[in-house]
């Protein structure tokens, strides 16, 4: 029994096997790295196997002590092979990316983040971390026919409700865990808003203008009236355990351009219930809307970052009409009026771990005094993604373990996790 994690493959097929005379291997940034012990945990539940196109497997050779690119079946000649990489589930956070060698004419990868994966011990095992232990989005918490069950009726209750349809058809057709957890009536709840946006992202998982590049979800096409928002939002901050709602979803823009009708939903709310927290995810691009929104009610911000360097974030954002400055403005406004403040901070490996985007994480911290990161993986083909930026590291990378070890002993004060905390669960 091997002591580390071996390689595993894909043949022309599909089919997934481990190779046991090449042990797994890691990258961070298109550099090829031999995994320690710390690197690894089992595949959590939920997860998926990714199969990678013209991609050829990489492992590492402990005898000669060095990496190997898999170019044929090692257990049929005439096969091609495709690297495997894994999708974790929510709460976890990437340690390296798969390892592998791209080919020629290798379309774009899916917007999917792609963690290393092996076989150790009878299990596949993942180059990933629990950042977070809430189990809000763990599957084993999903009643799929319950959920089903609640969605249909609530659907078929509210018919003239635009935005409980839309919510119904995420959670029964796109599979999305807070429209699920929505309909099983716990912890956060989406409150999609916006069907338009003021960036252009290169991972907009619900618009693309790229053609070689799907979104993966719905966009939403209209604008919920506060009524609409209120008849989701009110009963789920009134009775649903641990009850967080927020705006700012995968399926839609940028809330912030719907201030206006934020603010009118928030100030129903609180007429309703002083219970649960409200919170909004957004690129935080209107300072002016967000200090509206706190003194409305808002208890909560999660600012989606990239990069904390401006030529980065502009580079994957293409902000339209605001810049990075305003970004860092609004946590400072929401802060300074005693709102709570995350940021959804994308990781890559190579990219998050590079020593002058650790050094710029680090100066934000201390200049915007934010409360929470929450360590998300960034779903984008790797490959891709730095060469848009025309990214180039600055020396060796640090590690994402170590960026991780780091954050907890310099700035203890600042938690660490995955999802939108609620800071408000007593009854009214």
């Amino acid at each position: 029994m091997s002591s580390r994690p071996v390689l595993v493959y894909a043949d022309a097929e599909g089919n997934i096997f481990d190779f046991p005379e090449l042990e797994m291997a890691g990258s961070n940034g298109g550099n090829w790295h031999r995994l320690s012990p710390k690197d690894w945990i089992p595949l959590p539940e939920g997860s998926e196997l990714f199969l990678l196109p013209k991609r050829l497997p990489v492992g590492y050779h402990p005898g000669n002590k060095v990496f190997k690119v898999l170019t044929q079946d090692p257990y049929e000649s005439t096969s091609q092979v495709q690297a495997v990489a894994a999708f974790m589930a929510p709460a976890h956070t990437q340690i390296f990316s798969a390892a592998y060698q791209t080919l020629p004419g290798a379309k774009i990868l899916p917007l999917f983040a792609y963690t290393a994966v092996g076989w150790h011990n009878d299990g596949f095992v993942v180059a990933g971390y629990r950042v977070d232990p809430d189990e809000r989005q763990d599957f084993h918490h999903f009643d799929l026919q319950k959920i089903e069950k609640n969605a249909r009726r609530r659907m078929a209750q509210e018919p003239r409700n635009r935005l409980i349809q839309h919510l119904g058809k995420c959670a029964l057709a796109f599979g999305c865990p807070a429209a699920r957890n929505l309909f099983m009536d716990r912890w956060e709840a989406p409150l999609p808003t916006s069907p338009v946006c003021n960036a252009s992202c290169l991972g907009c998982i619900s618009r693309q203008d790229h053609p070689d590049i799907c979104a993966t979800q719905d966009r939403i096409a209209f604008v919920p009236t506060p009524e609409e928002i209120l008849a989701i939002a009110g009963p789920h901050l009134k009775n649903a355990s641990n009850a967080v709602v927020s705006f700012g979803q995968g399926c839609e823009g940028e809330p912030l351009l719907q201030a206006k009708t934020l603010q009118q939903s928030i100030v129903l709310m609180r007429e309703t219930t002083k219970r649960g927290t409200i919170n909004l995810n957004s690129n935080a691009s209107l300072p002016n809307a967000v200090e509206m929104l706190r003194v409305a009610g808002l208890d909560s911000m999660r600012v989606s970052l990239n990069s904390c360097q401006p030529q980065f974030y502009e580079a994957y954002y293409q902000p339209k009409g605001y810049t990075f400055n305003d970004v860092i403005q609004s946590i400072k406004i929401m802060k300074a009026m005693g709102g709570f403040v995350s940021i959804n901070y994308f990781v890559l490996p190579g990219f998050t771990d590079d020593q002058t985007e650790w050094d710029t994480l680090r100066s934000l911290i201390d200049e915007t005094k934010l409360d929470l990161i929450q360590l998300r993986n960034l779903n984008i083909d790797p490959e891709w993604y730095l060469s848009r930026l025309n990214f180039q590291p600055q020396g060796k990378q640090i590690g994402v373990r170590k960026i991780i070890e780091a954050l907890k002993t310099e700035f203890p004060q600042v938690r660490l996790g995955y999802f939108n905390p609620p800071l408000n669960v007593t009854r009214d």
